[in-house]
């Protein structure tokens, strides 16, 4: 049996200082809402500066079920997370740590990997607000899919003990060997895909992953006109930027866009940029995916490679401030605060253990002359989520204790894995006390899904402003 670390005087201080601010029973408590509390005024302050025309969508897809909502409500969460004693342990958080938000992709290298595949809110913060998210979405997820409490708690705490053990592991580990862990499909399938139903389903999960790449999407997302490829009309899910700007206005956006795209290039490393160089833009789309950031300004952009004609998609996304920053989590002037293109972009390099080849970030100024930061990143290429609601408990506990470690691998390459693993210690202390938490959030997310269907109901979330012209509904840059 490896002896567990010695860790260096300053982490085994830091640990200390950690238990007395946040002993580890404190996990399981959830402080008292309190009368000022408003997850529904949260919610509608997040509205304002939306595509007012998108809002209902994003309000309809979190009133669907509790964790629906759950993954909609990052912002609200956040809020109670900033009111709780914190450890003071930092690493840098994906601050939005739900069960649907990792995943498979694919490498530059053409491996699939397991990580972390989210990260609009990702920011400097105690390792607990990562940790606490996601042992609440099981505990979501679980009851809408009729888990028992009992096993309920059992699938926290072992993404819990999962996820403690990791970190251990981690601090046992030399710096570089921390930097290049990798939960590649051979270790998923191994140590997670326990029994036939789940090997069989981890199997079609990987398949599917290696057949989504822009081929692909070409026959899924565009339609041949004068034989070359462009966006197909789905609104509005999928909007063509000719029927929002018309000829010149398009015309007008694709040359800007091409110009834009220039300044994103320089946030590419070298041989990415030359990569980059042998495609052409091709037509623009702006798009809606996911379900927190509806309503948030995203654009889809088809290149083509000038040799072949090879299709390239690239997801130009918004980026705010991070959930973490407005609900007063973090403060605003922490690093990485500034752009929020580069705060994601530097976030997921940080945490994943191998980043998109196309990954960066650029400015924008909208047509309405507002400036916007934007992230860039390959759509779809070999990437895959699990589906949450189908997962049964034993999948679900698997599933956890597989996040559990993803983010533990994140959090030590980026955070003192030895002060954490001090602090962490062996016994089941945290398992439960996350168990604990787990169910009291899940009982407030249950209310606050309650309030915000009311809200709905009664016409208290209305988008608010008139729908704008079509210029400015674009969102997009002015030409």
């Amino acid at each position: 049996m490896t002896p567990s670390p010695t860790p260096p005087p300053r982490s085994a201080e830091a640990a200390e200082r950690a238990r007395e601010r946040c002993p580890l029973p404190a996990h399981g408590l959830l402080e008292p809402a309190g009368a000022q509390r408003d997850p529904v005024a949260l919610l509608r302050s997040q509205d304002e500066g939306r595509l007012p025309e998108l809002v209902p969508l994003r309000h309809e897809r979190m009133a669907a079920s509790p964790f629906a909502f759950f993954r909609g409500a990052a912002l609200v969460m956040a809020h109670d997370l900033a009111r709780r004693p914190a450890t003071g342990l930092e690493v840098q958080l994906c601050g939005d740590a739900h069960l649907s938000n990792f995943g498979v992709f694919g490498t530059p290298e053409r491996r699939l990997l397991f990580d972390l595949n989210d990260f609009d809110e990702t920011a400097r913060g105690p390792w607990e607000w990562d940790v606490l998210r996601l042992a609440a979405s099981l505990a979501v997820a679980g009851r809408q899919n009729g888990v028992g409490r009992g096993e309920r708690r059992g699938v926290v705490a072992a993404a819990a003990r999962s996820y403690r053990r990791a970190v251990r592991g981690f601090a046992r580990e030399s710096t570089l060997a921390v930097w290049y862990a990798a939960a590649d499909t051979e270790q998923v399938r191994h140590q997670y895909a326990r029994g036939k139903e789940a090997s069989r389903r981890t199997e079609a999960a990987l398949r599917k992953a290696r057949s989504r790449d822009s081929r692909r999407l070409l026959g899924t997302l565009t339609e041949e006109v004068a034989g070359r490829p462009r966006f197909a009309s789905d609104p509005p899910v999928l909007v063509p930027a000719r029927e929002l700007l018309g000829p010149a206005g398009r015309t007008a956006l694709a040359e800007r866009m091409t110009r834009l795209l220039d300044g994103y290039r320089e946030t590419l490393v070298s041989d990415r940029r030359f990569l980059l160089d042998q495609f052409d833009v091709v037509d623009i789309a702006r798009s809606v995916r996911g379900l927190g950031s509806v309503g948030t300004r995203s654009w889809l952009v088809l290149l083509t490679g000038r040799a072949d004609g090879e299709p390239l998609f690239l997801q130009v996304k918004e980026a705010g401030e991070s959930a973490l920053t407005a609900a007063g989590a973090v403060p605003s002037g922490a690093p990485g605060a500034g752009h929020g293109g580069e705060r994601v972009v530097a976030g997921q390099r940080l945490m994943q253990a191998a980043s998109d080849t196309f990954l960066g970030w650029l400015s924008v100024v909208d047509a309405d002359g507002v400036p916007r930061d934007y992230y860039v990143r390959q759509l779809r290429d070999w990437k895959a989520s699990a589906a949450v609601e189908r997962m049964t408990p034993g999948g679900m506990r698997s599933y956890g204790e597989l996040c559990g470690w993803t983010l533990a691998r994140a959090h030590a390459r980026s955070g003192d894995r030895m002060a954490l693993a001090a602090y962490l210690a062996k016994g089941k202390v945290l398992d439960e006390a996350l168990a604990d938490f787990a169910e009291a959030y899940a009982d407030r997310n249950d209310e606050d899904h309650r309030r915000f269907c009311a809200a709905l109901e009664a016409g208290d979330l209305a988008p608010g402003p008139a729908r704008p012209s079509r210029a400015t509904a674009s969102g997009g840059p002015s030409a």
